[in-house]
């Protein structure tokens, strides 16, 4: 053993270091939030609950049953079950298993007409599995909700024309979508119910 280590020992150094960096941070910055007190600033791109994009002006649902959700889905989360009414294909049910999914927005990149979307909604845990099993009427009201929150006029989800992919490539329609309006057709809403 040598001289500086045994001086080391007697004196305490090695404790009065960890105590130093202790006392340090005691008076540095906090860099924890008081959850659900304080919330963090949510970035563009997060992936939360799912909901379906209602039709501002139709106030249906945008899907088409196209199923390429369902096809590029890698964990199989999403069912979908249509029918052909007068030349024309109808969604009847649309499941999405939230408890399987992997949050990977393939669904929401691959959708032609941009009706599915990952909210910024992330508090919605559950005790029980079928809670996280959303149908097409719980995806719909999903979307309601997290447009009632939203405090801007339009919402415009980044994975419906993600950067990267040349434009020509998507779809008509995908390339067509501007920015959904919100608060018009809440205002709309509300005129009608009065």
């Amino acid at each position: 053993m040598r001289v500086r280590d045994i001086i080391d020992k007697i004196f305490l150094i090695e404790i009065f270091k960890g105590l130093l960096l202790t006392l340090k941070m005691l008076f540095s910055k906090s860099v924890t939030i008081q959850y659900p007190f304080e919330r963090r600033k949510i970035h563009d791109g997060f992936r939360g609950k799912h909901a379906l994009v209602r039709d501002p002006f139709t106030g249906d649902g945008k899907c088409i049953g196209c199923m390429r959700c369902t096809t590029v889905c890698p964990s199989r989360c999403i069912y979908i079950k249509r029918e052909k009414t007068e030349n024309r294909m109808v969604v009847t049910d649309y499941v999405i298993d939230a408890s399987r999914c992997i949050f990977c927005a393939y669904c929401v990149e691959a959708c032609p007409v941009c009706a599915l979307v990952l909210t910024e909604d992330f508090e919605y845990s559950s005790y029980t599995r079928k809670s996280l099993i959303f149908d097409k009427e719980q995806l719909l009201k999903n979307w309601d909700e997290f447009v009632s929150k939203w405090p801007h006029d339009f919402y415009f989800n980044k994975f419906w024309q993600p950067p990267g992919i040349d434009p020509s490539r998507w779809p008509k329609t995908k390339r067509e979508q501007k920015p959904i309006p919100i608060k018009r057709v809440i205002e709309i809403e509300k005129e009608k119910d009065e």
